[in-house]
């Protein structure tokens, strides 16, 4: 059986971020792929339909997918209106489920909202569909944000957070794996210790030892 695994990037990337961290994961054995879409321009909802189509075209049996920030929210879309995906595990990396406190703010103020264009629908504002229950869904967080996006912005989001998310808004029940890890919102994708773990939930569905 063919397995695979599909990496999922945040807001204003295109996927170059990830690429350390794809290349961790390729070391462990498994084929990668870089899912790119416009975060802006288009809602969750559309951007979720244009992974369905693209995931269609992907020889797999089965299907793992890792998404950072955002890229988790496109996910929520994309097992709600098409759950019928092929196995394989999911895991978010510093995905606000509960919504962003940052976007919030950002949207409130006329002169900031258009940086998140239209990633605010039924995305980053909480507004979105939740996770099914049915399908596993793990998630690494960070807890270390001496700067970032929400500090340089907002001013101040709720601690603990990684910079950008607050680690609460990472916490839902339906996260049945969870690991809280001393990296801001970026410099996660980049640390030595968040791909092994993410080795390890694709290995065995669990991210501690």
């Amino acid at each position: 059986m063919r397995e695979v695994v599909v990496f999922v990037h945040g807001i204003w990337m295109r996927g170059l971020e990830m690429s350390l961290l794809r290349r961790r994961v390729a070391a462990a054995g498994y084929p990668v792929y870089q899912f790119s879409y416009p975060s802006v321009t288009a809602s969750p909802v559309q951007n979720a339909a244009r992974l369905n189509a693209w995931l269609q075209d992907l020889d797999a049996d089965i299907v793992h997918l890792v998404a950072h920030s955002l890229g988790g929210l496109v996910l929520c879309h994309l097992f709600h209106d098409f759950p019928a995906q092929r196995p394989g595990r999911v895991l978010m990396l510093a995905t606000p489920l509960r919504g962003s406190a940052l976007a919030r703010k950002l949207n409130r103020w006329p002169w900031t909202r258009w940086v998140l264009g239209r990633a605010v629908e039924r995305g980053l504002l909480g507004d979105g569909p939740g996770w099914p229950r049915s399908r596993p869904l793990g998630m690494i967080a960070g807890h270390r944000g001496l700067i970032g996006m929400g500090l340089l912005v907002a001013g101040r989001i709720p601690r603990p957070h990684d910079g950008t998310v607050s680690l609460a808004e990472t916490e839902v029940a339906a996260v049945t794996e969870h690991l809280s890890v001393p990296y801001s919102h970026f410099a996660m994708l980049l640390a030595r210790p968040v791909a092994a773990a993410v080795c390890r939930y694709l290995q065995t569905g669990r991210l501690v030892p």
